[in-house]
């Protein structure tokens, strides 16, 4: 066995795998690395983030954290706290409802939600079909609700048809809650809100709607008013391009006032202690302040953007992924396109190849970060992240590592196959970007 062969042996096996046909050129350093402790080495260039959440930070962004430590308890701070409060409601597409900031996740915004509002024993209806549905039930069944749910396909969305059968069945009107997973970060998927809402109103159900938006409120279409949605979640680590910290949650009057009966146990998520202190521009709790920095900062962006072309680009990034994976030739794991999420794309590899190897020869060849499948579909997809702080360039050279990862992991495509496919898309559909154009002098 040479030098370089069993260099090669220490290296991650998926990364022996796909360079082990190659020559002794292309181990050149393994010698000098052969001892270091892994994931000691610092190289080139960037990591490049395409997981969906977290997600790639805005320069400006970054810098508006780049701040000294400061007493909130200042007068300062209520003006500024209560005009990120009031610029929260764009987010969710909301005049009407009340938002509020807690340090935490979405998973806490999760518990904001269901213990504001409900009672021990109380019913809720909601629908599993990926990784953080199955938890929000979990959290449903710890906290002592009585939990009805409707299984779909994973890759599936919410099947309005089954939602208005369990409804129709409630004569009594048990059902306190309706929670909805609107876009499904383990399988791509975006349930349709505004049809969930029309079946609910078609059945003149009482219940609470709740949604879970954290990877969608801040790249998708998202009416918190217009949908009459009662509970939304989202996350500072998401589309609002930040780092994982914030869980921000939008209230209608019809759940706040349902917190005046809610006897679930509640101390750090109460919301009494939240709108006694919101009201004068304060929080209850220690802010943090970096993170309410770079929202500001992050809501800025959008505004300029503009909302309506947030959602839009967020569309043709999504578009530029699938045409990419038609070029590959394979299949997405949401089969229907009207539930295709714009905010990542979930990729099934063939079967009988794991899709383990796909992520983790991106990360150990090309210093490319892609989602692994989860629980029920672990080994079966790999997820592109494009939410957030995201372009076409960008995107373009993930899926150009993709594509290599792809390769080395054994899948039989064509090199270029896919990346064509979205450059065709993208320069078909691209844009001047505002303030840049050419004087006409200069316009060739």
């Amino acid at each position: 066995m040479t030098r370089w062969q069993s260099a090669l042996r220490r290296l991650p096996a998926g990364l022996a795998r796909a360079g082990s046909s190659g020559q002794e050129a292309s181990c050149i350093g393994c010698r000098a690395f052969a001892t270091a402790a892994p994931y000691s080495y610092d190289p080139p260039g960037r990591n490049h983030l395409f997981v969906p959440g977290p997600v790639n930070i805005h320069s400006s962004v970054q810098q508006a954290m780049d701040r000294p430590a400061q007493n909130h308890r200042d007068p300062w701070f209520n003006p500024f706290f209560s005009s990120i409060l009031e610029d929260c409601k764009m987010l969710f597409g909301t005049t009407e409802g009340t938002t509020f900031i807690y340090p935490g996740t979405g998973t806490g915004g999760w518990e904001v939600g269901l213990t504001n509002t409900l009672s021990p024993g109380d019913k809720i209806l909601t629908f599993r079909y990926g990784q953080f549905s199955l938890l929000w039930v979990d959290m449903m069944e710890r906290l002592g609700l009585d939990v009805q749910v409707i299984d779909e396909r994973w890759g599936n969305g919410v099947d309005e048809a089954r939602l208005e059968k369990a409804l129709k069945a409630d004569t009594d009107k048990k059902i306190k809650a309706v929670a909805v997973v609107h876009n499904e970060t383990a399988t791509g998927v975006t349930s349709d809100l505004a049809k969930i809402r029309e079946t609910i109103d078609a059945c003149n159900h009482p219940a609470l709607f709740m949604v879970d938006g954290v990877s969608s409120i801040g790249a998708l279409d998202f009416q918190m008013d217009k949908w009459k949605v009662d509970i939304a979640v989202t996350g500072s680590q998401k589309a609002l391009s930040l780092p994982t910290g914030l869980a921000v949650v939008a209230v209608s009057d019809k759940a706040l006032e349902a917190r005046k009966t809610a006897k679930l146990k509640r101390v750090y998520y109460d919301l009494e202690d939240m709108i006694k202190t919101n009201k004068d521009g304060q929080t209850p709790y220690t802010p943090v302040l970096p993170l309410l920095y770079g929202m500001q900062a992050s809501m800025k962006l959008m505004r300029a953007e503009g909302f309506e072309n947030v959602i839009k680009r967020h569309h043709r990034l999504g578009e530029g992924a699938r045409k990419a994976a038609k070029g590959w030739g394979l299949e997405l794991l949401c089969k229907d396109s009207r539930w295709r999420s714009d905010a990542l794309t979930v990729i099934e590899t063939p079967k009988g190849t794991d899709s383990n190897l796909v992520v983790k020869n991106a990360y150990a060849k090309y210093n490319l970060s892609l989602g692994v499948g989860l629980t029920k579909v672990a080994g079966k997809v790999f997820r592109i992240g494009h939410l957030g702080n995201m372009d076409e360039v960008m995107l373009l050279g993930a899926l150009a590592g993709t594509e290599m990862a792809l390769i080395d992991a054994g899948i039989k495509i064509e090199p270029g196959s896919g990346v064509k496919e979205a450059v065709k898309y993208f320069q078909e559909t691209s844009s001047v970007i505002p303030t840049r154009q050419a004087p006409p002098k200069m316009q060739m």
